[in-house]
């Protein structure tokens, strides 16, 4: 694309009058829900940092919705002697709503547990506790050097409010309710072979008035997430080439960093209410500790802290102002925050600081087809039948899961011409984003497009700019990631010695 040369003291003017208010933001934006909101960067044990829901692409499993909530963000692998335990003064929920009323009807409650083994060395005649959270090596066979164990529990809330009620979720091996999370992934020495170390802590689960058994996982896993932050921070220093062109010319900062899934598969039938398909999906995490730091462990007094159901929406969408609000609302409250997405500020900041090079923000307000894709879903792909606009993710339990290797990173974009429905389209596959979430949908990119325009109708407004293929530059794809549950890779290990300090086993 040739540049306006002339047109750059306007552009360089109008950056200058924006950096007061990226500077402000920068820190709480962009990493899909990393660190999104001003107070949850006192929390880091309880920021969500991404959610997938998506009908299981699995072999065999084509009768089940995967859930992944992320929490714990930016984990570098590193991080010992600690390393990355969960909240035990809280709790994580996955919310779903059957019936499109922006209440849930369903939610997936997980509580976490601690113990201490406390091993001890005897030095000079006294017995001395370790500092370590392993006195030796660990695998799938033998934990005995361990020395402190995270479990948790599943709870089915069923219904909203304060009529709900709840009922554990079972191991379907010895019918007992704790699960035990595997330790993080400290390095090969420690643990010589993660993969088998971590496969015995993926349960089959029984789940309450649901026929067919389920799955659940908790525990570390590699990031999927994909964003390149540092440019995007410094007032989105990335040449225009860049900005519309090769889907893969950037890094990302997340490369290196590990995450923490809470990951349960359920049959489809134990989430869907009558011959509505659409379930609405989003994750809260809860603190039970008042302001003095006492400890009320009654889930009717905890404080919501977090809230993520479709990607970016805390970082791109709600107004700094707001954040922390955002997080610590419910969705059947979201009309207070209809204006960041009928008028939203991102395609302006970015015609702010690109239009010399042609980029547009969409002059048409309010913006219906962000309502559509935020708020309600989209007509023909994931929109109930009757609906409260608000703010999670949607997905068509009806629509077939779409197998690796086959999926469109750019998920449902291409299923649209012209802003229309068109299921025939080359490329189209409704089984992705933003008809739920999977790991290989390229969020970045798709919410990119969405924001400037290409959703919207010939004429009415629409600029020509509206059809570029912006772009990030760090991709995602479903290559990135496993075939099976809970689909998120092994973790980056804390040493990247072998066992020994020699290289490792490049078939691990």
């Amino acid at each position: 694309m040739k540049r306006n040369h002339q047109a750059r003291p306007r552009r360089n003017a109008l950056c200058g009058a924006l950096i007061a208010v990226l500077a402000i933001a920068a820190p709480y934006a962009l990493a899909s829900s990393h660190r999104e909101a001003p107070a949850i960067t006192k929390m880091p044990k309880l920021d969500g940092a991404d959610l997938y829901a998506f009908r299981s692409y699995e072999s065999g499993r084509s009768g089940y919705v995967t859930f992944i909530a992320n929490y714990v963000p930016l984990q570098d692998a590193y991080g010992g002697p600690n390393y990355f335990t969960m909240e035990r003064d809280g709790f994580y929920d996955i919310h779903i709503d059957t019936n499109g009323d922006a209440r849930e009807n369903l939610t997936f409650r997980f509580r976490f547990h601690y113990d201490l083994k406390d091993i001890a060395l005897n030095v000079g005649g006294s017995n001395v506790s370790i500092p370590l959270r392993n006195a030796g090596q660990i695998s799938a066979g033998n934990t005995a050097a361990l020395n402190d164990t995270e479990s948790y529990t599943v709870e089915e809330v069923i219904g909203p409010g304060p009529s709900a009620y709840s009922r554990f979720i079972t191991n379907a091996a010895d019918g007992t309710n704790v699960f035990v999370k595997p330790i993080d992934n400290i390095g090969f020495k420690s643990i010589p072979d993660y993969a088998a170390y971590v496969a015995p802590y993926v349960y089959n689960i029984n789940i309450p008035n649901c026929a067919a058994p389920g799955r659940v996982f908790v525990g570390q896993r590699k990031d999927g997430f994909a964003v390149d932050l540092g440019e995007v921070f410094d007032l989105v220093n990335i040449p225009v080439e860049r900005v519309i062109g090769s889907r893969s010319g950037s890094s990302s900062a997340t490369v290196d960093k590990n995450i923490t899934s809470l990951a349960i598969e359920v049959p489809i039938g134990c989430v869907t209410q009558g011959d509505e398909t659409v379930i609405g999906v989003w994750t809260t995490s809860s603190t039970t500790k008042s302001s003095n730091g006492s400890n009320n462990a009654s889930s009717a007094a905890a404080t919501q802290v977090s809230r993520l159901g479709m990607p970016l929406v805390n970082e791109l969408v709600i107004g700094l102002k707001d954040k922390d609000s955002f997080n610590a609302s419910e969705p059947k409250n979201d009309a207070q925050f209809a204006t960041y997405v009928t008028n939203p500020t991102l395609p302006a900041l970015l015609e702010i600081l690109f239009g010399a090079d042609g980029v547009q923000a969409p002059p048409v307000f309010p913006r219906t087809d962000l309502v559509a894709a935020f708020l309600t879903g989209v007509a023909g792909v994931n929109q109930p039948h009757h609906v409260v606009a608000s703010e999670m993710l949607r997905l068509n339990t009806a629509l077939p899961a779409t197998p690796k290797g086959s999926q469109n990173s750019l998920g449902a974009l291409d299923c649209f011409v012209d802003g229309a429905l068109t299921l025939t389209n080359p490329g189209c596959d409704p089984a992705g984003f933003p008809n739920g979430r999977r790991p290989g949908d390229d969020v970045v990119d798709i919410e990119l497009r969405v924001a400037m325009g290409t959703l919207l109708p010939p004429g009415a407004g629409k600029p020509a700019s509206a059809s570029l293929p912006y772009t990030d530059g760090a991709l995602v794809e479903d290559s990135q990631f496993d075939a099976t549950f809970p689909y998120l890779t092994t973790p980056l290990p804390g040493s990247p010695n072998g066992e020994n300090g020699l290289a490792p086993n490049p078939s691990m």
